[in-house]
């Protein structure tokens, strides 16, 4: 079993310091902590972190709340997500000092070259889960050696003393949870990704799936491979067999009489922040609330500006308005078989993205899935650039199984991805274990660049059509 010294497992009770009225409970995701306990769980940790500052009372606040759990769950293992309640008096000097001046203030707190010393910034990206986790993963130091052939002998060869994990995955790019583990293992176990395109390694150690993780002890050339899920928790028990992971943060002293300190700066502090709190606690008891919903969250989207929180002293400040949300982009659900037919399978169709849906349609997988076609359709759009169709295939439309069947994609209670081609006849499939817009994209990409096999698709999957006229064509679309 683990010890309890990974990510978070030194702050499981910090939610007991919470007052009363505190907005996150004992059991959120989000941990609870005060001014006195942010210099060791969070300045003196070895992880990100991202720091909401609130009241309760505070309307905008309660309805980031949502959001803000959902990026807790998601960023497990992987970041810390905190909240300081600037409501409760022992609080206020603190919540002065890092200078907020409006609820809520997010700031993403990132370990320093002084250990103690981290870099701290304003979270300024949209209030929404999404948004907050791409942002607090970007910042999450990578310390993974990227491997490769011709450097694998002399990288083994180094630090012989000490234990060796290999990440074989297809992705090029090191993922968030992959950097997360190197932290919890650094000085301990030197961690390394290596491509799937990396043939030598890959036959040197036997890998046949991908994402593979393997474990080789100090002073053996004998690799270990890991048999379990390749998430967070389970590859940390996995290494944990050759050594503990390092400590989340240094552990809780006693209280001891303080020292002396500089009362007038921090009176001044707390002042001007029980200025700014009472006005903004005023303003805000009065404003109609902004609503912020709960999503479903993987990776990249373009962040834009929050509200300018900033409270000049005498002032009455503005409540800080929580941006409402756009309708979330989407891509057309496509029942009918007739409708799918003149879409994407015609003898004169060009390529199109079909997302073939299970019966259960609101399936993590499957949302997770049809957000990350749409974010990348709507990104795509909005710099000009566009894309062939992305359809979701409803489990109901008669084609879904004929697809399903005829190409061989598996069971129809997933989530099968193909990009098809009616005009030249060829389908390739999504084989990536994620449905993460990254991972989508780069497939995206690789279709869109005419890289990689593709597969004949059957001539009873497409119906005869007249060539259309060129006020038919969809302007922009690619033709591979």
């Amino acid at each position: 079993m683990v010890r309890a010294t990974t990510l978070f497992a030194a702050t499981a009770a910090l939610a007991l310091n919470a007052h009363a009225e505190s907005m996150y409970s004992k059991n959120s995701a989000v941990v609870q902590i005060t001014g006195m306990d942010y210099d060791r769980v969070i300045a003196k940790s070895n992880y990100t972190s991202i720091v909401e500052f609130y009241a309760p009372w505070c309307g905008h606040c309660k309805n980031l709340k949502p959001a803000y759990e959902t990026a807790a769950k998601s960023l497990a293992g992987i970041a810390k997500v905190a909240a300081v309640n600037c409501d409760e008096e022992m609080n206020k000097p603190f919540c002065g000092k890092m200078g907020v001046q409006g609820f809520p203030t997010l700031k993403i707190v990132r370990p320093g070259k002084k250990p103690g010393k981290p870099t701290v910034e304003d979270y300024q990206g949209p209030r929404s889960a999404k948004g907050i986790v791409d942002a607090v993963k970007d910042k999450v130091p990578n310390i993974v050696k990227r491997v490769n052939d011709k450097n694998l002998d002399e990288w083994l060869q180094g630090n012989k003393d000490t234990a060796k994990a290999i990440l074989f995955s297809e992705k090029g790019i090191v993922s968030a949870t992959l950097r997360a583990l190197a932290i919890d293992f650094a000085g301990v176990v030197s961690v390394a990704q290596i491509k799937k395109s990396e043939k030598a390694a890959v036959e040197k150690y036997g890998i046949t799936d991908f994402p593979s993780l393997v474990l080789i002890p100090a002073g053996s050339d004998t690799p270990i491979k890991h048999q379990g899920k390749a998430d967070k928790a389970a590859m940390v028990e996995f290494l944990s067999q050759v050594a503990p992971p390092n400590p989340d943060c240094p552990p809780a002293k006693e209280k001891k009489s303080k020292a002396k300190k500089d009362t007038k700066k921090e009176s001044k502090s707390s002042s001007k922040f029980a200025k700014a709190s009472a006005s903004h606690k005023s303003a805000d008891s009065s404003s109609a609330a902004a609503s912020a919903t709960d999503e479903t969250v993987e990776e990249p989207v373009v962040p834009t500006e929050s509200p300018d929180p900033n409270v000049k002293d005498g002032d009455t400040p503005n409540p800080i308005e929580i941006p409402v949300e756009e309708a979330k982009p989407t891509i057309p659900l496509v029942a009918e078989a007739a409708e799918l037919q003149s879409m994407c399978l015609t003898e004169q169709s060009k390529t199109c993205i079909l997302a073939l849906l299970p019966k259960d349609e609101s399936s993590d997988t499957a949302t997770t899935a049809i957000a990350s076609l749409a974010s990348i359709h709507k990104k795509y759009d909005a710099s000009g650039s566009h894309l062939f169709p992305f359809v979701a295939v409803s489990s109901t439309n008669p084609l879904a199984a004929s697809l399903t069947t005829e190409l061989g994609l598996g069971s129809a209670d997933e989530v099968h991805l193909i990009a098809t081609n009616g005009k030249r006849a060829w389908y390739k499939k999504y084989s990536g274990s994620s449905f993460g817009a990254d991972a989508v994209e780069q497939w995206v990409d690789a279709i869109r660049m005419g890289e990689g096999k593709k597969e004949k698709l059957a001539d009873s999957l497409l119906v005869a059509s007249e060539k259309p006229s060129s006020k038919e064509e969809t302007p922009g679309h690619n033709e591979l």
